[in-house]
């Protein structure tokens, strides 16, 4: 189901989720990750995008990372594109969003990205959310929420709309939902098979 707060959209993007089969003993590195097929319709739609942050997703599955993938669009191009780094560059802050709005404001050469959408994977957290309120993001499209640490509607507080602050972000959810949070859900029963077994060695 996708929801979308002060706007709506319509979709293009017909989505088919293939689930792999995995071997029981699992890898020290993640080699196959949930494979995802998609029919395009539009190009342009909110699914392309989303589709194209999965994407991203998947390489930081393949890296051991946290499986979440973030893109910022500007006129229907994507001018950034990122996922979780946090344990590849040792930093706390090295969200796939957080990356993503760094490399967009060096794209168009200005903090400011009124006229920029981002599309991530999962709800961001409060830091992420910080930032987006900061750079001026004017969408924010999500795909799975977080009820425990989401920050943009989904989770436990909605900072990309407080009033109090100085921008609001218009927010969708939900879409491609399901892939998104089959993937993180696929990660984690795997790191949580890698550590039963290495502690029964």
């Amino acid at each position: 189901m996708i929801r979308v707060l002060q706007s709506d959209i319509s979709g293009h993007y017909l989505p088919t989720l293939h689930r792999r089969k995995r071997k029981s003993n699992f890898p020290v590195a993640n080699t196959s990750p949930p494979f995802f097929s998609f029919s395009v319709i539009d190009l342009k739609s909110d699914q392309y995008f989303m589709g194209e942050a999965m994407r991203q997703a998947q390489r930081a599955y393949l890296a051991n990372e946290v499986p979440v993938g973030a893109v910022i669009v500007r006129d229907s191009h994507i001018i950034a594109r990122s996922h979780n780094q946090v344990e590849t560059l040792k930093d706390a802050t090295a969200h796939a969003e957080m990356l993503a709005l760094t490399q967009a404001e060096s794209a168009m050469g200005d903090w400011r990205l009124t006229d920029c959408d981002l599309y991530v994977t999962k709800e961001p957290c409060p830091m992420c959310a910080g930032a987006i309120v900061h750079c001026r993001i004017r969408r924010v499209i999500y795909g799975c929420g977080d009820e425990k640490g989401g920050a943009a509607g989904g989770g436990f507080i909605n900072l990309l709309q407080q009033p109090t602050l100085n921008h609001q972000s218009t927010v969708t959810e939900g879409v491609l939902a399901e892939e998104s949070r089959h993937l993180l859900r696929t990660f984690f029963a795997e790191a949580r098979t890698k550590t039963r077994t290495s502690g029964a060695n």
